[in-house]
């Protein structure tokens, strides 16, 4: 198996993981699918050594934190466009609302926040994983995490008991 072979496996083996990660992280399906091709790329001109160590995709997600944070930096601050909140006219318990709730959330916490929030969650990694994908520590990450929850309480107070069972599990691990 030449080099472009296993590679071609690598990402038809992550590709949709990766991706998921990379629309959680922007929020926007096309900034996806930017930020993915462009960490690809990286992962490729590097296939040589990283086909080699036993966790490629770790080394992926944590370009995919990475690069979606230095996008971040780069870019003009603006406000995201979108269309206002329903009217209340919905059950609290309607999932695709609340989704559609914490994205708005999401989209409005800083980059590393964000990051926290979809690789402690969303991908149920651990402290440890997440300080390893993100380049931090573990405290960083706990101290990020409250900071997130927090904002995001501010931000969709209909998620606050949601974000409490979070917390308290937490205090839990």
């Amino acid at each position: 198996m030449d080099r472009n072979d296993s590679f071609r496996e690598f990402v038809a083996g992550h590709q949709q993981a990766l991706m998921r990660t990379a629309y959680l992280l922007t929020g926007d399906a096309h900034q996806a699918e930017d930020l993915l091709q462009s960490v690809l790329l990286k992962v490729l001109g590097r296939w040589s050594r990283l086909s080699r160590v036993e966790h490629p995709e770790a080394y992926a997600r944590k370009a995919l934190v990475n690069q979606h944070i230095s996008w971040r930096r780069r870019r003009v601050r603006s406000e995201l466009p979108t269309a206002e909140p329903p009217d209340r006219a919905y059950s609290s318990e309607d999932s695709t609302v609340v989704r559609l709730v914490m994205r708005r959330a999401l989209m409005r916490l800083p980059p590393r926040q964000r990051a926290v929030i979809v690789l402690r969650y969303y991908e149920d990694r651990t402290e440890r994983e997440t300080a390893v994908l993100m380049d931090c520590s573990i405290g960083t990450v706990k101290s990020q995490a409250h900071y997130a929850l927090a904002r995001l309480r501010e931000l969709a107070p209909e998620l606050a008991p949601r974000l409490a069972d979070i917390e308290a599990e937490e205090a839990y691990r």
